[in-house]
């Protein structure tokens, strides 16, 4: 295959890209001068290089815009909650199961696991720290073991998989040209296997350190992290409420839990080709959480219903543009990597270059034609870009990377989950200290970079047996 400079340059700049990870640097800077570079000296023209920056933005944004209403409608509903107060009444039975510490650690992993599928782990974190720290706490567990099992559970094991909202999968499934369901299945698989032997091999690590029941060190640790003024002074805000927040307490989880069992029954009844699952169900959930969403801001305030609404649509817009707004031009440089999406970029119709693909092709020779060498490659990959501290960055290069190094025992699809582990598992807030992870260590008042040492050594060891598991037996 003859390689164009174009190619070269593509090349480069995705190099300057993953060493600008390395450092922990932004990337969107690279990837605006490397897509105007690429299409000028393609076309050969200084005019298609400033169109092709912005059809490559437009292209991203219209292949994920999905990603951005889900994230909308779920941080709306989980503000309308708030107004009432049922987020509180949802977890507080829990607090009663938590009758020691080791129970604790488990129950505060499980909660935190289903919570943040829905709502994303960072919304999450205030309201399960607040809650259910301070119970785990009382009972015996130390509250450095609970900011770990916090952590590994949400930020680790929810995220990466993301099976509900689906933001992860769809990048990585849109970047190497999968259907979402297909990616977001295995990386279910992974999550678990990551997961599992993450948190087996903290509460392995981390047991003896837990305490009997209201030992006097717990309530030193308390005082670090309760505000009771502040909580006061909600609960006297919400107290006109007690009817509709227990109602919605009862109502939310019941209705997404059908949703979820739904969306399993039809998967498992009609398969690939006839489930709700994917865009699909990704719309499903969000139709429903738009519902609950016009309910509960109908019971916060009937006369000003209408304004309570646009607010929370309007602030979840806001959040979804500061979280996914900085993936849409790294998307939209990688998109440039395959004809998929090339030719609408540059405005080819025939023919459309695939520069990622062309360039992957070429060095074909060179590569080991390995299984087990693509999946920890993919791997260290993710695990470079999500050194950025996002996440969600990385995930269109190891997508378009996980098309083009498949191999005859392992496909596309189980290589773009594994990179997805490496990228989220790492940048979304498990093992490194400039992430969301400086959330839970603040709200828990422990020392960030203690939590990001006790989660590594887990954290490692599940996401390289995960990989492996997936390339001899996926």
């Amino acid at each position: 295959m003859d390689l164009l400079f174009s190619h070269w340059l593509y090349a480069a700049f995705t190099l300057i890209i993953i060493i600008t990870m390395i450092f922990r640097k932004g990337v969107v800077l690279p990837t605006l001068i490397g897509t105007f570079l690429v299409g000028w000296v393609y076309k050969g023209n200084i005019v298609d290089g400033f169109t092709s920056i912005f059809q490559a933005n437009l292209v991203a944004a219209t292949e994920l815009f999905n990603i951005f209403l889900i994230i909308t409608f779920m941080m709306a509903l989980l503000h309308s909650l708030r107004d009432i107060g049922a987020d509180q009444k949802m977890v507080q039975p829990i607090q009663k199961v938590m009758i020691n510490g080791h129970v604790s650690f488990f129950v505060l992993i499980a909660v935190t696991y289903v919570i943040s599928l829905f709502f994303w782990p960072t919304p999450a974190v205030p309201l399960i720290c607040a809650l259910l720290v301070p119970a785990a706490v009382r009972s015996g567990l130390p509250i450095m073991t609970a900011a770990v099992g916090v952590a590994l559970a949400g930020q680790g094991m929810a995220l990466s998989s993301d099976y509900i909202i689906q933001v992860a999968p769809s990048i990585s499934a849109a970047s190497a040209g999968l259907d979402t369901s297909i990616v977001a299945d295995k990386a279910f698989i992974l999550s678990l296997i990551t997961g599992g032997i993450a948190i087996f091999l903290a509460y392995f690590m981390y047991r003896k350190g837990i305490r009997s029941k209201n030992h006097p060190d717990s309530e030193l640790e308390l005082q670090a992290i309760q505000e009771e003024e502040d909580m006061q002074k909600r609960e006297s805000t919400i107290k006109n409420f007690t009817f509709w927040s227990k109602l919605f307490a009862i109502l939310v989880p019941l209705t997404l839990t059908a949703v979820v069992v739904y969306m399993i029954y039809t998967k498992l009844a009609y398969g690939r080709t006839g489930g709700l699952e994917g865009g699909d169900g990704a719309a499903f959930i969000g139709g429903v959480a738009v519902i609950l969403l016009v309910l509960s801001t109908i019971a916060f305030g009937r006369q000003h219903a209408l304004d309570y609404v646009s607010n929370h649509i309007t602030n979840g817009f806001m959040f979804a543009f500061k979280v996914m707004g900085p993936v849409i031009p790294i998307a939209g440089f990688f998109f440039l990597g395959s004809n998929e999406f090339s030719g609408k970029i540059l405005g080819i119709e025939e023919s459309p270059p695939a520069f990622l693909f062309d360039l992957v092709e070429s060095a074909q020779q060179f590569i080991p034609q390995s299984a087990l060498f693509a999946g920890i490659s993919l791997l260290i990959i993710g695990i470079i870009t999500g050194l950025d501290g996002s996440g969600f960055s990385g995930l269109p290069l190891t997508g378009a990377l996980a098309a083009t190094l498949e191999t005859n025992g392992m496909d596309a699809s189980t290589l773009a989950a594994i990179g997805q582990m490496g990228a989220v598992w790492t940048g979304g807030g498990a093992i490194i200290a400039w992430s969301s992870l400086i959330a839970i260590a603040g709200f828990c008042g422990v020392s960030v970079m203690e939590l990001v040492r006790k989660n590594f050594i887990p954290v490692i060891i599940g996401l390289v047996a995960s990989t492996l598991i997936a390339v001899f037996f996926l």
